[in-house]
């Protein structure tokens, strides 16, 4: 007699999440204004405003950019005001900060829309490996947003979770 193997896991009803679906598509790059300090430390208004205008704009076109300074000077708001103005016509989006703000800000905006409410009573799985990094910001955000509906919400893979929340 031969044993019917039975696979658990595809019959449990849980759904995996995978949150390399949100992850942003296209070219993360960073626009670093230490590049355009006077001796490396000093921002000199009209050097700065020439530079801004002789810049190609064009190599920014439909990317993702973090606008950050890496040298330890003092940047007034006015200088992230003026390369946003130059940026955000042909940026896909912008933030002021580094690679990983930018990721952060980005899942944060798009799990913005996410609907909660099509995994209501559902057992979902948010996965846990990838071959993307994913940042804790989206966990944190996906959890927000899937608490008040599923029945269950796990962390991992749908043969090993961690359990994070269950409805009482």
């Amino acid at each position: 007699m031969q044993e019917t193997i039975v696979n658990k896991v595809a019959e449990s009803g849980l759904i995996t999440l995978d949150l390399e679906m949100f992850y942003p598509k296209g070219e993360i790059v960073t626009f670093d204004l230490k590049d355009f300090l006077f001796m490396g430390l000093i921002l000199k208004e009209k050097d700065f405003r020439a530079a801004l205008l002789a810049q190609d704009w064009e190599v920014y076109r439909d990317k993702y950019v973090a606008v950050t300074c890496s040298a330890d000077a003092i940047i007034p708001m006015w200088a992230y005001m003026l390369v946003s103005s130059y940026l955000q016509p042909v940026a896909k989006d912008l933030v002021v900060g580094d690679e990983k703000t930018l990721l952060n800000t980005l899942f944060v905006k798009t799990l913005a829309h996410f609907n909660g409410e099509e995994y209501l009573d559902k057992r979902v799985v948010v996965k846990g490996c990838g071959d993307t990094p994913i940042p804790e910001t989206a966990f944190l955000e996906i959890t927000n947003k899937l608490r008040p509906f599923a029945k269950s919400i796990m962390y991992g893979e749908p043969c090993s979770t961690v359990p994070v929340y269950k409805k009482k």
